[in-house]
């Protein structure tokens, strides 16, 4: 397999990724064939996920909005996967001149593209990092340069709780990194569930077992346990729900039946 230009030479390109993954699901070009081949075997099961993920997308597009809508100019992004068009720092600069934007991922190919895509914007940077040890990610050069957190942060945690298993913890890595916000902060979260996927549970575990044969097991939660990482949070209306209700720019009625496969929210510390 030939090693394209913008992938580390330290990744194993024969072994699938997430955030390569779901690139492909938005129709982006950095992803390898192990990778397609993946999200093709996960979509005989579940043929809605590249629909699933675009409604993740405009989501975080309409929660930023949200955000700086409010007043917040900081942004960070765990869980970021490879910036595609439409991405959290163009949204948000787009909304606010200056806004500042650090990104977080683990996956080297994420990171490296990141790094190229956002060279020369002195507002923006990515860090190396697993959402698993807020210590490192708070305590990052990027972090401490970019965002003061004795100001209000806009947490995007968007499609990511749900690779994070309950042997690690996933509720308390979100407290830490709640106790590390301002008031006034925002998480804005979005994650996967069997409640609302327009498929019988069976099969769409088909999809689910895809991910845990390629070693990144995908946690589907009830409402009422997404529900729980909010706590600590005031919600801002109309609450946790599924991904198009969160004040919608059309008709959620409109919308694709696989849309409606997860949940999403916005949560506000005091």
């Amino acid at each position: 397999m030939e090693r394209p230009a913008w992938a580390p030479r330290s990744i194993d390109i024969s072994v699938p990724s997430v955030s390569r993954i779901y690139d492909y699901y938005l129709g982006g070009s950095h992803n390898f064939e192990v990778d397609r081949e993946a999200a093709r075997k996960a979509m005989e099961f579940m043929p809605g996920l590249p629909k699933i993920m675009q409604a993740n997308r405009a989501f975080m597009r309409r929660a930023v909005r949200f955000a700086a809508g409010e007043g917040i100019t900081q942004f960070l992004d765990i869980g970021s996967g490879i910036p595609t068009f439409g991405n959290v720092h163009e949204v948000a600069q787009a909304a606010v001149p200056g806004a500042r934007v650090v990104y977080v991922d683990h996956d080297p190919v994420a990171v490296a593209h990141s790094q190229a895509v956002l060279a020369g914007d002195d507002d923006v940077d990515v860090v190396a990092a697993d959402l698993r040890k807020p210590q490192d990610i708070l305590s990052s050069p990027p972090v401490h340069r970019l965002i003061d957190l004795n100001r209000p942060v806009a947490l995007l945690l968007v499609a990511i709780l749900h690779f994070v298993e309950d042997a690690d913890d996933p509720y308390s890595a979100v407290a830490e990194l709640r106790e590390a916000l301002a008031p006034g902060s925002l998480l804005i979260l979005t994650h996967a569930s069997y409640e609302g996927i327009p498929l019988p549970a069976e099969r769409a575990r088909g999809a689910v077992d895809v991910y845990k044969d390629i070693r990144n097991p995908l946690i589907m939660r009830s409402r009422d346990e997404i529900a729980r990482f909010f706590e600590g949070y005031d919600m801002v209306e109309p609450g946790l729900v599924l991904m198009p209700r969160w004040r919608p720019d059309s008709a959620p009625e409109d919308e694709d039946p696989y849309a409606f496969s997860g949940f999403a929210g916005v949560g506000r510390t005091a």
